[in-house]
């Protein structure tokens, strides 16, 4: 049994990666897992500039899962590179890193710099506000996701990944645009926009009114969507969305995902991956599959 995963002409040892903004960029929990046994380690998203995100609170909890509004926090491409870079290097995963940006030149001024760093893949966050566009996200209109698209792989120098918002009407015209940009994979879904109001406080619970929604309620949803966009192109698709257990991540592959990741559920078990891991491996054997690929789109 192998379970060895080609995502773009990558090879992972396995088809299990986390979900930015889930897994810091690895360092803080190192304690609780091994990083070794991930197929990657997909980072917290990178700008060109720090970010100080949106003011608190930005993190409630929900029935079935979170909703944050964190705003993309982190402390810009320098640091990035001299800090996080060289922490998983130690490591026998692959890098991928999870861009962010507010203009096309901001994304394309961050995956200009990694072209001379020793990072695997780029993962690009897509539905981040689009400052010039009135603040409609990149991933929300079919067009401005295959000029995005474009735009960073005329810069790129690793595989692109484009992460899709599930804000859409249709996942798959959102799959083919990027794919017809260019896109050397695609990873979704991303968080489902909602709200949450404290009825004693009458008031929002998260300060930017609106936030991400994610975790194990999302789950069902992401299946479809994977589903749908699997059957829309022919690049790799990596499956993500209130995967839990191994049950969930291999819904995913049957439903035509390559690789998984795994998101909310690190914040209240560190090491479910682990578990995905295993409980995946444990599955093909019993399956009688040699391969991971073997399993990927089965169910049609």
């Amino acid at each position: 049994m192998n379970m060895k995963v080609d995502i773009a002409g990558v090879e992972w040892n396995n088809p299990v990666t986390v979900a930015s903004g889930t897994f810091g960029s690895g360092a803080e929990f190192a304690d609780f897992v091994d990083l070794n046994r991930l197929g990657a380690v997909t980072t917290k998203g990178v700008a060109n500039i720090p970010w100080a995100g949106n003011p608190t609170p930005r993190v409630a909890e929900t029935y079935g899962g979170m909703m944050n509004a964190v705003g993309l926090q982190n402390p810009g491409i320098d640091v990035f590179c001299e800090r996080d870079i060289p922490f998983l290097r130690r490591f026998d995963t692959k890098i991928i890193v999870n861009v962010c940006g507010k203009s096309a030149e901001d994304y394309c001024e961050v995956v200009e710099r990694l072209a001379g760093e020793d990072v695997d893949m780029l993962e690009i966050n897509i539905s981040c506000p689009n400052v010039k566009e009135g603040g409609i996200a990149f991933g929300q209109n079919p067009k401005a996701a295959e000029e995005i698209t474009k735009a960073v792989k005329k810069y790129a120098k690793q595989p692109v990944i484009m992460k899709l918002s599930p804000n859409v009407t249709s996942i798959a015209e959102m799959a083919k645009a990027v794919e017809a940009g260019g896109a050397d994979a695609i990873s979704l879904i991303n968080t489902l926009t909602g709200m949450k109001v404290d009825i004693n406080r009458k008031a929002f619970v998260l300060a930017n009114k609106t936030g991400g929604v994610s975790g194990p309620g999302i789950h069902a949803i992401a299946v479809r969507m994977v589903y749908e966009a699997a059957n829309a192109v022919s690049v790799p698709i990596i499956g993500m969305g209130g995967i839990a257990s191994a049950e969930d991540a291999i819904e995913m592959l049957l439903v035509g995902a390559s690789a998984v990741s795994v998101g909310t559920a690190n914040f209240y078990d560190p090491a479910v991956t682990m578990k995905v891991v295993d409980g995946i491996g444990k599955y093909m054997k019993e399956q009688g599959f040699e391969t991971v690929a073997d399993m990927v789109g089965i169910v049609r």
